[in-house]
């Protein structure tokens, strides 16, 4: 898809800004408490800790270094960790079994329930780390510890990788190769055991409230429209229906999109909610 040269230099404005425009909220005095400091006791305002599950080949903190403060300075409490780290890792996660994944998630849920004395967290995550959570929820009682599940490029049906997973067939125990040695990228394959665990029965379970928030320029989880969940309590959003020159792809809609990110404060926010536009780079 060919921009005219005009929404290009619109769109290179506009991510030049979401990358170093500070908002009022970040420049004002953080809160005494916030991310991954187990003192921090929820507001108010922001009852729930928010929990952010970053994307494959990622970890707790690199994923989260824009949208941690972004949420902090706005007065949550806000935790990440780290999950499906391979024997001898400690650097590059997502790699793991998702089940097993899952379970960690449960267990960090549990301990920042336990420390903020919260009833329930909202969930955050990108790519991987928004559609996991949903076996947490599904099949590991995460239901009912869960309010929110914001998803930014989540694989929720699985991803073709453009086509290339078709490719897989060819190459002699290829996918024998993955499942053995790197599980967690098997799992996230279009048409995959799990892929077809997770969404038997329905894409969500009730009680749960569930954003999608994706990029038309999605190179990572193809195609973009099977990020789309359907249930009664979804609410899916292209953010070039938010904002036509927001040219994110799948990496930088979680780590520098404020577009994305005022989308997602939405979701978390509801009551709160203000319109999500291209200005919202600046806000």
């Amino acid at each position: 898809m060919r921009l005219p040269w005009r929404r290009l230099l619109a769109a290179l404005c506009l991510a030049t800004a979401t990358a170093v425009v500070p908002t009022a909220a970040s420049a004002a005095s953080a809160p005494s408490s916030g991310w991954n400091d187990f003192s921090c006791r929820p507001s108010a305002q922001h009852p729930r800790p928010v929990v952010l599950v970053h994307g494959t080949f990622a970890n707790g903190t690199d994923n989260w270094l824009a949208f941690a403060p972004y949420l902090e300075a706005r007065g949550y409490c806000v935790f990440s960790f780290d999950y499906g780290m391979l024997p001898g890792e400690s650097l590059i996660g997502g790699l793991g079994p998702i089940a097993g994944s899952a379970q960690q998630l449960s267990d960090f849920t549990d301990r920042v329930l336990a420390a903020t004395h919260a009833a329930k967290v909202d969930i955050v995550g990108h790519s991987q780390g928004g559609m996991m959570p949903r076996y947490y929820l599904k099949f590991l009682g995460g239901a009912a510890k869960v309010n929110a599940l914001v998803g930014l490029a989540p694989d929720n049906h699985g991803t073709t990788l453009d086509g290339l997973t078709a490719l897989l067939p060819y190459f002699p125990d290829a996918s024998g190769f993955l499942q053995a040695s790197l599980p967690g990228l098997a799992d996230q394959i279009a048409g995959s055991s799990f892929q077809q665990q997770l969404n038997a029965g329905g894409d969500t379970v009730p009680g749960v409230h569930y954003t999608v928030i994706s990029t038309i320029y999605d190179e990572v989880v193809t195609p973009y429209t099977t990020q789309a969940l359907s249930g009664p309590d979804v609410h899916n959003v292209v953010l070039q229906n938010l904002c036509p020159v927001d040219v994110s792809e799948h990496v930088t809609i979680g780590l520098t999109d404020r577009i994305a990110f005022h989308e997602a404060a939405n979701a978390l926010d509801p009551a709160h909610a203000t319109r999500t536009t291209c200005l919202s780079a600046f806000s």
